[in-house]
């Protein structure tokens, strides 16, 4: 007689080579094992079959881990060893590559070289630059710590005072614009100047920077 085990998934036929062969074309399973064993009675037999029927299942279960484990493997031998640099570092490098080019871009002055320029107080140098930088009439970058005035935003003609047309150019451009920002601004080529830079144009043609920081804005308005 044919014993059918199935305590899981897996299903164990038990019985003679005839018995079984008469049922395996009744099992719907896509690959079948077949194990004979010489000496045997029908209960030993069942029980064999109950006791390799149990076990398969961790057997799967560990050749599925240990496929799993070698895909885990594959993947780390094709990607990459190191993650690419986060945007935030190559944020920070454009960020100090531009910065770095303002300074080079032009004459950076502190307080205290404005108020001897100037011809103000010694006792307190900064004040009246500070003043100015409040009053939105000149503006400043800082680094390390010291605030550096624009030597383009200073008139000589005028006691070396803060151009009249500076204020009109900040006030247009508003407060989005830190001072590393404005900086850019006047530094960058302005189509809108035919290709000039703002601190270039600002002695000479002051109304056209003016025009230039309203079309600016306007620009970022429309996006």
């Amino acid at each position: 007689m044919t014993a059918i085990h199935e305590p899981t998934a897996f299903a164990a036929l038990v019985g003679t080579p005839r018995e079984v062969r008469s049922r395996l074309d009744k099992v719907k399973a896509e690959q079948v094992i077949v194990l004979h064993v010489k000496r045997a009675d029908a209960r030993n037999a069942g029980l064999l079959a109950q006791m390799l029927a149990s076990v398969i299942p961790f057997i799967e279960t560990a050749l599925r881990e240990q496929n799993e484990q070698t895909l885990k493997a594959l993947i780390n031998a094709v990607i990459p060893k190191t993650p690419p640099a986060p945007a935030v570092l190559k944020e920070a490098a454009m960020r100090a590559r531009a910065r770095t080019a303002v300074l080079d871009g032009a004459d950076w002055l502190t307080a205290a070289k404005v108020a001897e320029l100037a011809g103000l107080s010694a006792t307190k140098p900064s004040s009246r630059p500070n003043k100015w930088k409040r009053e939105r009439r000149i503006f400043a970058i800082r680094h390390n710590g010291i605030d550096y005035f624009p030597g383009y935003g200073l008139d000589p003609e005028a006691g070396w005072r803060p151009r009249k047309a500076l204020k009109s150019v900040l006030e247009i451009l508003g407060d989005d614009k830190d001072g590393w920002g404005l900086a850019c601004w006047f530094l960058s080529a302005n189509s809108f100047l035919g290709g000039r830079r703002p601190q270039d144009v600002l002695a000479g043609a002051p109304e056209q920077v003016i025009a230039a920081a309203g079309d600016e804005v306007e620009g970022v308005a429309h996006g």
